[in-house]
């Protein structure tokens, strides 16, 4: 099969085309003909050194496939040989063919291209998770996702507006912000030219929020306890700001707030199969009707994943990337 490789961790030029043999899925898992595979920012970390991945998994790059379903672990009924699935994996994605843990592969929503369905399990798991679980949104509750215009955040700001939440968001530019209250964004700040912290406290009800999903970290912890209202949650899933960072905690007593974070990844299987079956129950009804979908931003060729990794370092996306897999008849 085709797939990405990284020879040396480094810049996108480490990006190489290369030919290996099929991988073979081990207990409880399928293996799925590739039609499309998402990008993600840990795939960027990754692709620098940064982030490895977990002992047993592939070592290329991707978190998120949609494809066919064409060979299965002994004992493992379904999903069906020959049905069109997408699969959150714990690396092995920029490939013809990747192996999937058969609980973390969901159907494909009604009316959905493959692209498009490549583009929901790792925002999706990720933005379940976090928001609704972690940080126990609930409707009629005030929520703050950092990095609005970005997979997590169009993600964040659909699903939390769809049960119930105000929703409010930031983004780097003022098209972006357009864009985010197309998705149904309340409030939208352009954090490059107004203070998001005065505008959450002045334009949100109550004068903040209950839970804030934020990717930022460093200078945002402390602008992020005071957007939250008395017992609110902070989580965080991503440190671009920083992990390392000093802060006056006396806010966390004052106003009782809890702090907390968490990642994807290396979390076991039994855990994300039954994230799946939480998104299966509670958002894929969402996706069937299009009340909520993953917003693609471009589509590259698998070949040209390079472009996609720099696109998504430049910024400029919004929503997702994704890379289409062609096959010679």
């Amino acid at each position: 099969m085709r797939c990405i490789e990284v020879k040396t961790p480094g810049g996108v030029e480490q990006m190489m085309l290369a030919e290996r043999p099929l991988p073979v899925p081990k207990a409880g898992e399928v293996l799925i003909a590739v039609t499309a595979a998402g990008v993600n920012r840990p795939d960027i970390v990754q692709r620098l050194g940064n982030y490895p991945p977990p002992p047993g998994a592939s070592d290329i790059l991707g978190l998120e496939v949609a494809g066919t379903v064409v060979a299965q672990a002994e004992g493992v009924q379904t999903p069906a040989i020959g049905e069109r699935v997408c699969a959150l994996v714990s690396g092995g994605g920029y490939a013809e063919y990747a192996t999937a843990p058969a609980v973390t592969c969901l159907p494909i929503p009604k009316g959905f291209s493959l692209a498009q369905a490549a583009a929901i399990p790792e925002t999706f798991f990720t933005v379940w998770h976090n928001v609704f679980e972690r940080g126990a949104l609930k409707s009629g509750e005030g929520f703050l996702v950092h990095g609005g215009s970005s997979g997590i955040g169009t993600t964040a700001i659909q699903l939390a507006k769809a049960f119930g939440a105000f929703v409010a968001t930031t983004a780097g530019s003022n098209e972006k912000v357009a864009a985010c209250r197309s998705l149904g964004a309340d409030l939208a700040i352009n954090y490059r030219t107004a203070d998001f912290v005065e505008g959450v406290r002045t334009k949100a009800p109550g004068g903040g929020v209950d839970v804030i999903l934020d990717m930022v970290g460093g200078s945002y912890t402390a602008r992020n306890f005071r957007c939250l209202k008395a017992d609110g949650r902070l989580v965080n899933i991503a440190f671009l700001g920083g992990s390392k960072v000093e802060v006056d905690m006396l806010p966390v007593m004052l106003k009782r707030l809890t702090v907390t974070g968490s990642t994807l990844r290396t979390r076991d299987t039994a855990f994300k199969g039954a994230l799946a079956a939480a998104l299966k129950a509670q958002v894929w009804p969402l996706l069937d009707r299009g009340a909520v979908k993953p917003i693609l931003d471009e589509i590259y060729p698998l070949e040209e994943a390079a472009r996609a990794h720099e696109r998504m370092e430049a910024g400029t996306h919004f929503g997702k990337l994704v890379l289409k897999i062609s096959r010679d008849s």
